[in-house]
């Protein structure tokens, strides 16, 4: 990930997610990581 030294690992938990203005982008939150966003299209419903 860019601008910040944790790794995320493919698996990883998000809570708090919200959309964004573009449909194709979520916000969200990791365990250690806070407000990223990530591209809908390599997330999955858990």
């Amino acid at each position: 990930m860019k601008g910040t030294s944790t790794t995320l690992k493919r698996g990883t938990l998000f809570k708090n997610i919200r959309l964004t203005e573009d449909p194709d982008e979520i916000e969200g939150n990791a365990e250690r990581v806070k407000g990223l966003v990530l591209k809908a299209q390599f997330l999955t419903k858990a």
